[in-house]
């Protein structure tokens, strides 16, 4: 008798606190639609969205994926992971743009595709050969923008994790 008057207990309180919730959560328009003006809503969704660091994060989450694709020959996902860096950092210099010209002049213009190329080799000593033009790049871009302390992490570490022989 007392299990079941406890789990009636149990679902009562979870009731009311269900309650509580919901009254809490219709008094609220939402973040963005409680601002008074457009130009409140793009000043907080600025903010929100913050600048260049979030899509270097990704960057760098995709740079060790793509590492890790790398070691296991999974050269179609590394070629995923790397068109992506691509792409998060485009999107980074929208909202950024004084990071572009570093940007496409160390790393997109013409290195991207280069590493592109090395990975869709799928060639085990190309492919790497690529992951290192590629963080030479990263780390010449972060000098270029005056954050070359971002090279110094275990990011910039990683390298080829077996000795390359010809495929």
């Amino acid at each position: 008798m007392k299990i079941y008057f406890l789990i009636l207990l149990g679902a009562l309180c979870g009731e009311a606190f269900a309650g509580e919730y919901e009254s809490a959560h219709e008094k609220s328009i939402g973040w963005l639609l409680e601002a008074k003006s457009d130009a409140e809503r793009f000043e907080l969704l600025q903010l929100y969205l913050r600048g260049f660091d979030q899509p270097m994060w990704e960057v760098g989450e995709r740079y060790q994926s793509l590492h890790e694709a790398l070691s296991r020959n999974n050269y179609d996902l590394a070629a995923y992971h790397w068109k992506k860096i691509r792409t998060t950092i485009k999107n980074g210099y929208l909202k950024r743009p004084a990071r572009r010209a570093n940007a496409n002049a160390i790393l997109l213009d013409k290195t991207w595709q280069e590493v592109a190329d090395a990975i869709a080799s799928k060639n085990t000593k190309v492919s790497w050969a690529g992951f290192e033009k590629a963080k030479s790049a990263c780390m010449a871009c972060h000098a270029a923008e005056g954050v070359s302390y971002m090279n110094n992490q275990p990011l910039f570490e990683m390298s080829n994790p077996a000795q390359i022989t010809d495929d």
